[in-house]
């Protein structure tokens, strides 16, 4: 199967092209105007002439014992057909139509179009043909003194035509004197656009080559200032994703550095403890005791990799996983049914006492596995830090309270047990932080999943003492979300 690619373009061509097609394509418009304008300049002067024959020539039709004449002196003649370009004509014709000089062949105004009074000795200037060649006339009518007829006054035709050679010729002249030196400017305007183009671009190539001059670990921004204000969004958007690749990067480096450093301790003991085993002598309650000390410190090298793994995808895959409508009560109660073993094994009464799954107010819009995540990490944590005996057993409680008025949903997990003192409240959700003098089991990393989880939620996280007025006081985790309205069509799994 064929695979059409799509064809990489040239800004720099696309620019050029934008600006030089519609200078060729107005090129001819250019033309076709300085042409109109041309005859329009070519016929003026040609027209005064054409005039001031047919007024020399009106001024020699007359009136003598009742008869109108026409006297054409012979320099005035000689004058007519002096032109060497165009063939010029005249016809004088008397009131009464007939042919006193010149052409019989001369075209007459069409129509009925004798002027009126006001207009008499006014001379009129129209586009004709004679003998099929174009020609321009100048048409003047002389008042005589003779007796009107049909109430109409005594009018002689005066007639003076041209051919339009001069014209032409004058028209071709302009056309040349203006067109010419354009074939001349136009490359040179051509060859201006290139290099002003080429240096308009050239904030581009300086770009570029800081770019390919940084070292591959440099990450810092682009200088903004520098680049011309077209071009300032694209910078800022490469600015943006080289902090974001900056983020990427340190959070690779820092779970790599975590991973190394808290799987050390438990594969040191591994090692230790395989190597005591596989010393000759070595008796079979000390094998049966370094086989449980393997046992436990496999179990922890697990937790501690599954650990690291949640806390990896809550920093880099919480943005790209889809958020929809959670119930988060439902979240909840799964989370405090997965976690109740752990909790008998330690002799702890752990429970949920919240609003049910079936309450208006509490959904959210999350991940359901980032949230099931941030509940089973808060329940870790209470367990792994509440005293317990079978004698006096210790009280996990979960909750989810949901307030339709402020449209807030709180997800809260409290403990019996010693609490966390306030100068901590801020330490134990950085990583692998341990309070001094607890022996409790644990990698240190559940609370800043709560914590990245809860941020890349919108929620907020807090912590405080359960009972303040008991010793212990116990912990109080409340997680603050934007509670949704209940969803006309709850997704899978979280339906009520």
């Amino acid at each position: 199967m064929k695979i059409f690619q799509r064809t990489q373009r040239s800004l720099f061509g696309e620019i050029l092209d934008w600006m030089l097609t519609p200078l060729l394509l107005l090129w001819p418009l250019s033309l076709a105007l300085t042409w109109l304008v041309a005859q329009t300049l070519a016929n003026k002067p040609f027209d005064r002439a054409l005039e001031h024959h047919a007024q020399t020539l009106a001024q020699l039709v007359s009136v003598a014992h009742g008869q109108v004449q026409f006297r054409l002196p012979q320099p005035a003649y000689e004058m007519l057909r002096a032109d060497a370009a165009d063939t010029v004509y005249y016809q004088v014709l008397a009131p009464d139509g007939a042919l006193l000089a010149g052409d019989a062949s001369l075209p007459q105004p069409a129509g009925d179009a004798r002027p009126d009074q006001d207009a008499v000795d006014t001379v009129w200037l129209r586009d004709d043909e004679l003998r099929g060649v174009d020609i321009r006339v100048a048409a003047v009518w002389v008042p005589l003194a003779l007796p009107a007829e049909q109430g109409r006054p005594a009018l002689a035709l005066v007639q003076v035509a041209e051919t339009r050679e001069k014209r032409g010729m004058l028209a071709t002249e302009i056309v040349k004197g203006v067109m010419l030196p354009q074939f001349v400017i136009l490359p040179l305007a051509v060859l201006l656009v290139w290099l002003a183009l080429a240096r308009g671009i050239q904030p581009l190539s300086q770009i570029e080559q800081r770019i390919r001059a940084r070292r591959p670990d440099d990450l810092s921004p682009l200088d903004e200032r520098t680049v011309p204000l077209e071009v300032a969004p694209l910078v800022a958007s490469v600015n943006d994703l080289l902090t974001r690749l900056a983020d990427s990067i340190a959070t690779q480096k820092r779970f790599l550095a975590d991973a190394a450093h808290q799987l050390k301790t438990p594969l040191a003991g591994l090692r230790m403890q395989a190597d005591l085993a596989q010393r000759e002598g070595t008796s079979t309650e000390d094998l049966k005791r370094s086989l449980q000390q393997i046992g436990r410190a496999s179990v922890r090298a697990t937790h501690t990799v599954n650990q690291l793994l949640a806390l990896a995808r809550a920093e880099a895959s919480g943005a790209r996983l889809a958020h929809q409508p959670c119930n988060l009560a439902r979240l909840t109660m799964e989370a405090v049914r997965d976690s109740v073993p752990r909790a008998l094994d330690k002799h702890l009464d752990l429970g949920y006492d919240g609003a049910p799954p079936t309450a208006p107010g509490v959904w959210v819009q999350g991940n359901p596995t980032l949230l099931k995540e941030l509940v089973r990490n808060l329940l870790d944590n209470a367990i792994n830090y509440t005293p317990s005996s079978a004698a006096q057993p210790g009280v996990v409680t979960a909750r989810v309270l949901a307030d339709p008025l402020s449209q807030v949903v709180l997800l809260q997990v409290e403990d019996s047990g010693p609490g966390v003192p306030e100068a901590e409240r801020e330490l134990v959700f950085q990583p692998f932080y341990r309070a001094l003098g607890n022996e409790a089991d644990g990698s240190g990393l559940g609370l800043p999943i709560v914590r990245e989880i809860a941020r890349q939620h919108g929620a907020q996280v807090l912590l405080e003492d359960a009972h303040p007025d008991r010793r212990p006081p116990g912990a109080r985790f409340t997680v603050r979300f934007a509670a949704l309205p209940v969803p006309q069509d709850p997704p899978a799994g979280n339906a009520l």
